[in-house]
C-alpha cells in the first residue's frame, strides 16, 4: 500500500487506521458524538496520537462514553479518574467530561437528540472542502466559532472554536481530506 495516498498527517499504525475508517465520516451515533466530544476535550494541548493510545482507556473509564452514566460521576469516580494511568489525567479536562455529560443530556431533551443540534451548524450535510495542502486547512471557521459559541450557552466547556472545528472533522461534518487523498476520491 506504499502507493496509496493519505493525508499528510497520517503517518503512524494508529493514526493510518484512524484517517482510512473514521476521520471526515459521518457520525449519527450519539454515544460516538459524546466520545469524540469528550476525546477532543482531552487533546487540547496534545497530540491526537496522544489520545489515540488512550482511547480504550478512555472508553473503560467512561463508561463507553454513555453521557447518562457520566453525569452522574461524583466526587468519588473524578478521583478514581485521576488516578488512571491510562487517560489524560488534568483534573479540569475530567471536571469538563462530566459537565458536558450533563449538558449533553440538556441538549438531547432539547432537540431530540445532539445529533440533530450539533448536524444544524452544517445544515444537515457533510461540508466537503478541496484542499490541496493541509497548510490550507484551517484551525477554526464560522462555524466551528458559532459551535464553539453555542455549546457554551448551552453549558458545555472545553469547547474552543478550535476544538469544535477538530470535533466537525473527526465526526464527519467537515471532510477535509487533501483532494490527493484515497479517502477523497471515494466519494
Amino acid at each position: 500500500m506504499s502507493d496509496v495516498h493519505r493525508c499528510d498527517w497520517a503517518t503512524t499504525e494508529l493514526g493510518i487506521a484512524y484517517h482510512d475508517s473514521e476521520w471526515g465520516t459521518p457520525v449519527h451515533d450519539e454515544h460516538r458524538l459524546f466520545e469524540f466530544l469528550i476525546l477532543e476535550g482531552a487533546q487540547a494541548g496534545l497530540s491526537w496520537e496522544t489520545i489515540l493510545r488512550k482511547r480504550d482507556a478512555y472508553r473503560r473509564a467512561f463508561d463507553r462514553f454513555d453521557p447518562a452514566r457520566v453525569a452522574r460521576y461524583d466526587r468519588k469516580k473524578v478521583a478514581r479518574l485521576m488516578a488512571d494511568a491510562g487517560i489524560v489525567r488534568n483534573r479540569l479536562k475530567i471536571a469538563s467530561a462530566v459537565q458536558n455529560a450533563r449538558a449533553f443530556l440538556k441538549v438531547q431533551d432539547g432537540f431530540g437528540s445532539f445529533d440533530a443540534y450539533v448536524w444544524r451548524f452544517v445544515d444537515g450535510a457533510p461540508i466537503r472542502n478541496r484542499w490541496k495542502t493541509m497548510s490550507h486547512v484551517p484551525a477554526r471557521t464560522a462555524a466551528s466559532d458559532a459551535m464553539s459559541k453555542d455549546l457554551r450557552q448551552c453549558g458545555f466547556n472545553f469547547v474552543g472554536s478550535t476544538i469544535c472545528y477538530a470535533f466537525m472533522q473527526a465526526v464527519g461534518l467537515v471532510d477535509d481530506h487533501l483532494v490527493t487523498c484515497f479517502r477523497y476520491t471515494k466519494r
